[in-house]
């Protein structure tokens, strides 16, 4: 008898299991290893942006109820470049799902839907032995696929006594109560139902943070004589931006209009009398309480999940992560929403806690990407990234061990021309630049709008981390400006996302690119 066949007696001794057993072992040995593969808990927030998160250090880190989020990071790492390839709500959650671009799923807009039939991180994990779940925002204009079960909010669903769609149901079911509370609720009921002799992937994704920031009733008093800090950049003189971003955007001012709405949902905002400095200051102040009434509840029910992963004695073996589907603008160059490749919107939090890998109280700063996520829960599950997706795993950055061959740059595109200009850039550490090309190129499906100025912009992130110089034309850069044009030039190739298809974009390009 060798080595192997000793250790596997002992190993049936230690568990009670007679000689008898020794040929099972194999079997048996494998099935213990299989339940070694943690469990993974994805939290997704909408719209939730890193300011506003107490663990990234902003203007408002004072401010923010994030105790139970901020433990994810005290307890695990914190990314400070993770980012989205298309900063809109339906994209990056097909882009999260799939791990490819927006051209490559075909879903470059709001008005696009995910195909159920396409491969996803949940139908791989699934064939893998997980078991799947899904709870909460789904807003990909298609059912879930790959999951075992799932409730999903329908569109965009409401935040008070929403109703949610079913897996195996045709009629939706109304629940009372906060969305945040009851898609938790889901979660925690699903959990204790589960199989314990299998790993569990569950995707729980609040509604909150979007607008209008309908909050909890038990939050209606927070922030109530608090003054919130404001950005150095909401009184930005934007005369520095090109003519492809400098008239476009949903300001402060634009929100304020809406909540002088007697109906507006959390309340009309009386300007009555109001100079519009004085409106915009208390637009602001509205929009930040009503925006962080909306985080607090996320946050208590992040802190349940971890509550339930404590008692049943599952966190060590649990990769818990949280994030948001892009980042998000709150007053940040006078704009709300998302979409611009600004560092606001481009930007999304990701905070992951894995105590058997992850050291707690880290910061990675690696250049990661939302196509990246699917390629890691694969990964965790022990299983290879599949072919067709455009991410790679970042569990060794997780662990401190970045790969030498890790991207030092990314390819970001925003598509729709709606409000604010269709664009696409590269982003490295240092330096962002930015093409604002204005052009309608994939409006199948979506409003028709017509085409905007095109303009270059060019960001220092070392010497200008909030983005107010833009330094395209500055002579000084020239060099950067050429190096980066021929790695945006390089990324599109290697993504297949080149512009030669569109006709229209060409000849914008032709006038504008040298």
């Amino acid at each position: 008898m060798n080595v192997c066949d000793n250790s596997r007696r002992e190993f049936l001794k230690a568990v009670g299991l007679g000689s008898a057993a020794l040929l099972m072992a194999p079997a048996l040995m494998g099935q213990i290893k299989r339940r070694k593969r943690p469990n993974i808990l994805f939290i997704m927030a909408d719209d939730h942006a890193c300011n506003a998160i107490g663990s990234y250090g902003s203007r408002l880190a004072r401010y923010t109820r994030t105790s139970n989020i901020d433990r994810i990071a005290t307890e695990g790492i914190r990314l400070d470049n993770c980012h989205c390839t298309n900063s809109i709500c339906v994209p990056s959650r097909a882009t999260i799902m799939t791990g490819q671009y927006s051209h490559v799923t075909g879903v470059y807009s709001l008005w696009h839907r995910l195909d159920p039939q396409r491969q996803t991180v949940a139908k791989l994990l699934q064939k893998a032995g997980y078991q799947t779940a899904f709870f909460g925002k789904w807003n990909l204009r298609s059912e879930p696929s790959g999951f075992d079960d799932w409730r999903v909010l329908p569109g965009q669903g409401r935040y008070h006594d929403p109703e949610f769609q079913e897996k195996g149901k045709k009629a939706s079911q109304q629940y009372k109560g906060f969305s945040t509370d009851i898609i938790t609720d889901f979660s925690l009921e699903w959990l204790r139902r589960r199989d314990a002799d299998r790993p569990f992937f569950l995707m729980t994704q609040f509604k909150n943070c979007h607008e209008p920031w309908h909050f909890a009733d038990r939050h209606k008093d927070l922030y109530k004589d608090v003054e919130i800090p404001e950005p150095a950049s909401l009184w930005e003189d934007k005369q520095h931006r090109s003519d492809g971003s400098r008239e476009y955007g949903f300001t402060i001012n634009t929100m304020a209009s809406r909540m002088q709405r007697k109906n507006h949902p959390t309340g009309q905002l009386d300007t009555s009398g109001m100079s519009p400095e004085q409106k915009k200051k208390a637009a602001y102040q509205k929009l930040l309480k009503d925006y962080l009434r909306c985080v607090a509840a996320i946050d208590e029910n992040v802190g349940r999940l971890l509550a339930y992963l404590d008692d049943e004695g599952l966190a060590q073996n649990t990769v818990v992560i949280y994030t948001s589907d892009q980042g998000y603008f709150l007053g940040e160059h006078d704009y709300i929403d998302k979409r611009w490749m600004f560092e606001e919107s481009l930007r999304m939090p990701f905070l992951v806690r894995y105590p058997r890998e992850i050291r707690p109280g880290k910061v990675n700063d690696d250049i990661i990407i939302n196509a990246d996520f699917a390629p890691t829960f694969l990964d965790y599950a022990g299983q290879p990234t599949s072919p067709d997706m455009q991410g790679r795993s970042f569990r060794a950055n997780l662990r401190g061990q970045t790969p030498p061959d890790w991207r030092q740059s990314m390819y970001y595109h925003y598509w729709q021309q709606c409000t604010r200009p269709a664009h696409y850039g590269v982003r490295t550490k240092r330096h962002k630049l930015i093409f604002f090309h204005g052009v309608n190129i994939e409006g199948k499906g979506q409003p028709n709008h017509e085409s905007t100025k095109p303009g270059w912009e060019l960001y220092d992130l070392l010497k200008d981390p909030h983005e107010l110089k833009n330094v395209y034309t500055d002579p000084a850069y020239a060099a950067v400006v050429k190096e980066l044009k021929a790695e945006l030039t390089r990324l599109k190739k290697e993504l297949g996302d080149t512009d030669e298809k569109y006709p229209e974009l060409m000849a914008v390009r032709a006038k504008h690119w040298d």
